[in-house]
């Protein structure tokens, strides 16, 4: 049924290894003058989105109840989806966006697991602005963010059960002038204490520590939104990025 859209009255026959002359038949004893009839019935008969959504939670958390620990992990991500478009409502998101985009340099930090998910945003956010770094404490100090004071720059700390350093890493970046972004857990005490704004995640219920799948969700709808604040800018350094990418023969990332 997934397949019907793409299909016509002669791959179905082959399929079922009928005549398209027998399908057609077979369609017109339905009333329906042909597939494209049967196509436009199933698309008008599509009940709304959102009922859709809700229909496949309730399944999802019957069959978790049931003993199905995957659908219990897709539930999950439906609902982080839902915590995330709520955040992005919140005058603290729009806060977000703007002190990305109007710092004067960004640092992204986190613990080494988390290095992808830190690169990736690095290079996400390029697409919008220059100055933004990666850090991964590799050389033990965070000397690049923390070697010289500072008033107008960006410290992005994304947390993680793991991260032990991260509160001690706010507190050093806030003393040096640093504006902290910092992401993380709901029940993180000192994130009040440390950071200038805060993007929380609610824990996970399935037993995954670093709710990584709602970190990525997060990251990449908070960097979609920098990237379209910053409009026609961003616009500019993608052909830029495209230009350049075709000079020195990478694939675009576009």
């Amino acid at each position: 049924m997934n397949e019907l859209p793409f299909e016509t009255a002669s791959s179905v026959a082959d399929k079922l290894e009928l005549s398209p002359m027998t399908v057609g038949r077979f369609l017109r004893l339905l009333g329906y003058q042909g597939l494209d009839g049967i196509k436009v019935h199933l698309k008008e008969s599509v009940p709304p989105v959102a009922l859709q959504l809700s229909s496949v939670l309730e399944q999802l958390q019957k069959d978790a109840g049931d003993g199905r620990p995957l659908a219990g992990q897709i539930a999950e991500q439906i609902e982080m989806l839902q915590h995330i478009y709520n955040l992005s409502g919140h005058p603290q998101w729009q806060e977000a966006v703007t002190a990305i985009l109007t710092s004067s340099e960004v640092f992204v930090a986190t613990h080494p697991s988390f290095s992808g998910l830190g690169r990736h945003l690095c290079d996400r956010l390029a697409f919008a602005r220059d100055h933004v770094r990666f850090l991964d404490g590799s050389n033990g100090s965070y000397i690049e963010m923390l070697g010289r004071q500072t008033d107008s720059a960006l410290a992005v700390i994304i947390d993680s059960p793991r991260f032990n350093t991260s509160r001690l890493l706010a507190r050093s970046a806030r003393r040096a002038g640093y504006k902290v972004l910092l992401i993380t857990g709901q029940y993180t005490e000192w994130a009040h204490e440390f950071a200038n704004l805060t993007l929380s995640l609610p824990p996970s219920r399935t037993g995954c520590r670093d709710n990584l799948s709602a970190m990525t969700a997060l990251l990449e709808c908070l960097t979609a939104a920098v990237i379209q604040a910053a409009g026609e800018q961003a616009e500019d350094r993608m052909r830029k990025i495209e230009e350049l990418e075709g000079m020195f023969g990478y694939t675009s990332i576009r």
